[in-house]
């Protein structure tokens, strides 16, 4: 699988900042659009949904965020066009390694995979080309 346009939605800027940089140094994606919260996100996603050139080909979510948690976001992502659910790759981040959260995570079919912060590049690499 080609990832030229990566949706990076999370709250903390830091671990928005090392994800994107590791992800470049790696050759990971092109384009980023970097949303600091999942509401933000879903705006973005419904904005494009008649435009598919701009629809990201994965999207790193990360769980724990206020306002909204990332499975609220997959909750709502659901409702958007399925033109940009069969797109996107969902693979959910998070520092805690919570059995709890990566159960749930399972159960939403969009989510590809729950990876750990940080990312280890070879492990995301080897889950892309599975998704793909």
């Amino acid at each position: 699988m080609k990832v030229k346009t990566i949706l990076l939605i999370d709250d903390n800027k830091i671990d928005s900042y090392i994800t994107r940089h590791l992800l470049l140094k790696n050759k990971i994606g092109e384009i980023f659009i970097i949303q600091s919260s999942a509401i933000e996100a879903l705006r973005y996603l419904d904005s494009i949904r008649n435009d598919p050139k701009h629809f990201p080909d994965c999207i790193f979510l990360d769980i724990r965020m206020p306002e909204m948690d990332g499975f609220e976001f997959l909750d709502e992502y659901v409702l958007l066009p399925d033109t940009i659910k069969n797109k996107c790759d969902i693979f959910m981040l998070s520092s805690s390694n919570d059995q709890r959260d990566i159960d749930r995570a399972a159960h939403y079919s969009y989510v590809k995979r729950f990876l750990m912060k940080p990312l280890n590049v070879d492990i995301l690499k080897m889950h892309i080309q599975e998704a793909g």
